[in-house]
């Protein structure tokens, strides 16, 4: 794919709308929060650092390989994000998953951060979010905080990171958004559910697994 220039121009297209609705939907402040995706085995697009994600231009996405090397004849001079290595370990982590947000919603940050656990309420919620890690609070873009995430990566895709956000991993832009939305959503229906004095109801396990059941029937 990542020879195939159409198909690149393509993904960067994706990136910057997911990045913008990212942004229009309140998940990240300012210049805060990064998206990439992968357009090879060993290549990925990621949004540069110190930019809005609600004001990025494709021609602005930075080209780097895998193991954390710039693109040769990249067409962009422009850093890549700060977090990069935590995108690049969760790609390695999840070479069957195409893309990765990274974002600060309010309410998970709040819940995690006063060690409250996030509750998948609705249908949507489980549907959407499924499985879902945290690790404890780690250097923002160190190489202990994308090892870490990374490993929770292996049983999730989405990870909730303390006092700094969480990291969602999708096979396509759409996927994307509706878990890190669905995410913040989970996190306002339990702090809701927590000042009306709830501290138990999730959504009924069986639900999730007969959904999980029907989708691997579909996949034999």
């Amino acid at each position: 794919m990542a020879d195939d220039p159409i198909a690149n121009d393509l993904i960067a297209k994706d990136i910057v709308e997911l990045a913008r609705r990212v942004a229009a939907a309140g998940l990240v402040v300012g210049a805060g929060g990064n998206v990439s995706a992968r357009t090879g085995p060993d290549e990925i697009l990621i949004t540069p650092s110190g930019r809005r994600l609600d004001q990025l231009d494709p021609a602005e996405l930075v080209a780097i390989r895998l193991d954390g090397a710039p693109v040769p004849a990249s067409a962009t001079t422009n850093a890549p994000s700060s977090e990069s290595p935590m995108h690049l370990a969760a790609h390695r982590a999840r070479p069957d998953l195409g893309f990765v947000v990274h974002a600060h919603p309010v309410k998970v940050n709040l819940l995690a951060a006063t060690g409250r656990p996030i509750r998948l309420i609705t249908l949507d919620h489980a549907y959407y979010v499924r499985r879902l890690a945290s690790v404890p609070y780690l250097a923002s873009g160190s190489d202990e905080l994308a090892t870490s995430v990374a490993q929770q990566l292996e049983d999730a895709n989405v990870v909730v990171l303390a006092h700094h956000g969480c990291l969602v991993v999708a096979p396509d832009a759409d996927l994307a958004f509706e878990r890190v939305v669905n995410l913040e959503a989970a996190a306002a229906a339990t702090f809701g559910a927590l000042l009306l004095g709830d501290t138990a109801t999730v959504c009924p396990p069986e639900y999730l697994a007969r959904v999980e059941a029907r989708q691997a029937s579909e996949r034999r």
